[in-house]
């Protein structure tokens, strides 16, 4: 479990399969990343204390475990701030199919949890990591763009966000003290940053000086994909 905690006084804390605490250096840091190897309540405990800004970072098999962080967030009572991990869309006004509706009800889940236990938060909804779609321009077994033929799922006419990595990051730790943010939705919506897939693909067939060759994939083919 990969997790960050922010604070004047930061520990970085290396937990092993055994929950044993095998390092632990006091940091004059803003900010340390604390890895996990296991979920241990006690140790769990001992990093919040630590701490007064938990950013949860966690993938998506392990959305549900947050309740743990929760739990120790509570029981603790310093935690000036929570960010569970999301950093994609509003997961409450999303309208999704499978896998991504599990996940996304999973992300509610853990807000409705935040706010049940009462615990001051911030939702980032950062919308498309930038580097990892634009990279292959979202084409399936692809590490590069494609330069003959592109594959585009439904007309290729919405709109979406696309925002750096180091942006999203950016504005993440600015939002950890900035009091508009507390118990609110940041969103990331740069105007210059929205485009649709066919603008996309426009703006890289200029780059190489080349058309490609479009093949859209209808929503009801892509649902009898999925």
């Amino acid at each position: 479990m990969w997790w960050l905690g922010l604070t004047d006084k930061s520990l970085h804390m290396d937990l092993r399969g055994d929950g044993v605490l095998r390092e632990l250096k006091p940091r004059w840091e803003k900010g340390k990343l604390i890895e996990s190897y296991k979920n241990s309540g006690v140790a769990l405990l001992y990093v919040i204390k630590q701490v007064d800004v938990v950013i949860s970072a966690v993938g998506s098999k392990q959305l549900a475990d947050q309740v743990k962080i929760i739990a120790a967030i509570k029981e603790e009572g310093n935690i000036k701030r929570f960010f569970p991990s999301e950093f994609g869309n509003d997961v409450d006004r999303t309208n999704a199919v499978e896998p991504a509706k599990t996940i996304f009800a999973t992300k509610a889940g853990i807000r409705r949890a935040v706010e049940a236990e009462g615990i001051p938060y911030t939702y980032v909804a950062s919308n498309w990591f930038s580097g990892y779609f634009l990279s292959s321009l979202a084409q399936a077994g692809s590490t590069t763009p494609p330069r003959d033929k592109v594959v585009i799922l439904g007309d290729g006419n919405h709109k979406a966000v696309y925002n750096k990595e180091d942006d999203i990051g950016t504005y993440t730790i600015k939002a950890v003290d900035d009091p508009r943010t507390l118990n609110k939705i940041l969103y990331m919506r740069p105007p210059g940053n929205i485009y649709s897939f066919n603008d996309l693909v426009s703006l890289w067939e200029k780059k190489i000086g080349k058309a490609l060759e479009r093949v859209y994939v209808p929503e009801e083919q892509l649902l009898k994909n999925i």
